[in-house]
């Protein structure tokens, strides 16, 4: 396993998404369940969640799975609907998030994307449970760069640890200035739907990926896990259903790109050269 410093902490340089999980038959969760156990067996040691994802049914899988397990030892982020994001409504939704979690407590708990609540007031309820011992830290999700600027000017809003955004080889626009703007301030990054989502929808797989993992004799997952990987400077949740898609998740880890590799990536796949809008899923 490899290790980053992510929320100032010693994280693998994976963690464990968990969108659309906990939605299928009984014999399909338990798959997820496995998976999620042989991820934690092998040195993965986060794990990402949300309210939204099954309307609960993914934290509760979650929390089916933590209970064996030292809570200590994981990092555990969860998010909250932009329209809990009041004071008090981020209390109800991080109780009811806890529940489901079987936990007392939430590492990072996330605004899950901006709504109509001023941010203040989001900081500051978060900033409550903080406090409260309810949560270690708070962060954001789906931020563009006026977003972090916005947030870094009020009260507590440097408290923020970390932003989730979307990245994969196709959607690269964060590095133009959200990346180098959260390094800066010393705000750790997490990058959302590694593969493109579920069947690479968002992602167009172009001839050079194929060819490329079959010339490494990877997969192309494994391929494009471990590009975003590449820099080893930030955190990727790829969503696994299987015991064997998260071995082939950690094995990525493992791959190396010649500059040569990565220059002909880059052709195919430009990096941004302005300012772009912020690409969601």
């Amino acid at each position: 396993m490899q290790y980053i410093t992510f929320n100032h902490q010693k994280t693998s340089a994976i963690g464990i998404g968990t969108w659309h999980i906990g939605e299928g038959n009984q014999s399909q969760t338990e798959a997820e369940m496995q998976a999620i156990r042989y991820g934690l067996d092998h040195g993965v040691n986060l794990i990402d969640t949300a309210e939204m994802y099954g309307e609960g049914l993914s934290e509760s899988l979650v929390g089916n799975v933590l209970k064996d397990y030292h809570r200590e030892d994981l990092q555990l982020i969860s998010k909250f609907y932009p329209f809990h994001a009041t004071p008090q409504l981020i209390e109800t939704s991080l109780k009811a998030s806890l529940k489901r979690l079987q936990t007392d407590y939430l590492d990072l708990y996330l605004l899950h994307w901006r709504g109509n609540t001023p941010l203040s007031e989001t900081v500051s309820g978060l900033e409550k449970m903080v406090q409260a011992g309810l949560i270690k830290n708070w962060g954001v999700s789906n931020f563009d760069l006026n977003d972090l600027k916005e947030l870094s000017n009020l009260e507590n809003g440097n408290h923020c640890r970390i932003n989730e955004d979307l990245y994969n080889i196709g959607s690269r626009g964060i590095e133009y200035s959200i990346l180098p703007w959260q390094k800066q301030h010393d705000m750790s990054f997490v990058g959302y739907s590694p593969f493109g989502s579920d069947g690479s929808e968002y992602l167009n797989i172009k001839p050079v990926i194929k060819e490329m993992a079959l010339q490494k004799n990877i997969s192309i997952h494994q391929l494009l896990l471990a590009w975003v990987l590449r820099n080893h400077d930030l955190l990727s949740i790829p969503k696994t259903g299987s015991a064997n898609h998260m071995q082939s998740n950690i094995a990525a880890l493992d791959v190396q790109f010649t500059a040569d590799e990565l220059e002909l990536l880059d052709k195919s796949y430009p990096k941004p050269t302005s300012e772009p809008s912020l690409e969601t899923i």
